[in-house]
C-alpha cells in the first residue's frame, strides 16, 4: 500500500468525522511545535481524534501512516518557527466575502485547542505580570479574532474601528508573531 497523504487519510470514508480536519490538524501541530517545552507525541496525538484512548483507525498501517504524516508536519514546523520561517499553510488566506477562509478559521481553532495542552508551560514561563505575557496575549487574541471574525468586527465597530484592514494586518503578521513567540518561549524554557 502506498503511503497516504494526510489529506487522503482524512478523506477515507471510514475515518469521516473521527479526526479533526486538515486545517485544524495543521493548527494543532503548529501549537505543539511552538510549545516552550517539547511535548511527547503520545501526549497530544489522541487529541487529534477527540481524546479517545483508542485511535479510530481500522488497521495499524493507517494509524502508522497518520502518525508519520503528523510527526512530519511537526518536524517541518518546529524548525520553521524557531528559524522565523514559518508560513501559513496552503488554503489559509484572507477572503473578500468571509474575511478569512474556512481553512484559516479551522487552523486558528486548531492552534487554540493545542494551546490548551501547553497552557501551563506558557503561563509558567510568561507569568501574568511579565512583558512576555503581553506577547502571548497578543498572539492568542489575534488567533481568536481570525477564528471568529464576525464577533471581532462587531466588537471593533462598537469601538469605532473599521475592522477589515485590521484583519489583513493580523493575518499578515501572524507568521512573525508565532515565530517570535516560539523563539521567545524556547529561550525562556532553556533558562528555567
Amino acid at each position: 500500500m502506498s503511503i497516504l497523504t494526510l489529506q487522503q487519510l482524512l478523506a477515507l470514508p471510514e475515518l469521516e468525522g473521527k479526526l479533526i480536519n486538515e486545517a485544524k490538524t495543521h493548527g494543532f501541530v503548529t501549537a505543539m511545535a511552538a510549545a516552550p517545552h517539547v511535548l511527547a507525541p503520545e501526549e497530544w496525538l489522541p487529541f487529534l481524534w477527540g481524546g479517545e484512548e483508542v485511535a479510530p483507525f481500522s488497521d495499524g498501517e493507517q494509524l502508522e501512516s497518520y502518525i508519520e504524516q503528523v510527526i512530519a508536519l511537526w518536524n517541518e514546523y518546529r524548525p520553521a518557527l524557531l528559524g522565523n520561517e514559518w508560513q501559513w499553510p496552503e488554503g489559509c488566506a484572507l477572503d473578500e466575502e468571509d474575511i478569512v477562509t474556512e481553512a484559516t478559521r479551522d487552523f486558528c481553532e486548531g492552534v487554540l485547542q493545542g494551546w490548551q495542552l501547553s497552557r501551563d508551560d506558557w503561563e509558567t514561563i510568561m507569568p501574568e505580570d511579565s512583558q512576555d505575557n503581553a506577547l502571548l496575549g497578543g498572539v492568542l487574541l489575534s488567533l481568536s479574532m481570525l477564528y471568529d471574525p464576525e464577533t471581532s468586527i462587531a466588537t471593533l465597530s462598537e469601538q469605532g474601528i473599521e475592522g477589515l484592514e485590521q484583519f489583513e494586518e493580523i493575518f499578515n503578521a501572524m507568521p512573525t508573531m508565532l515565530c517570535g513567540l516560539t523563539m521567545r518561549g524556547s529561550m525562556l524554557a532553556e533558562q528555567e
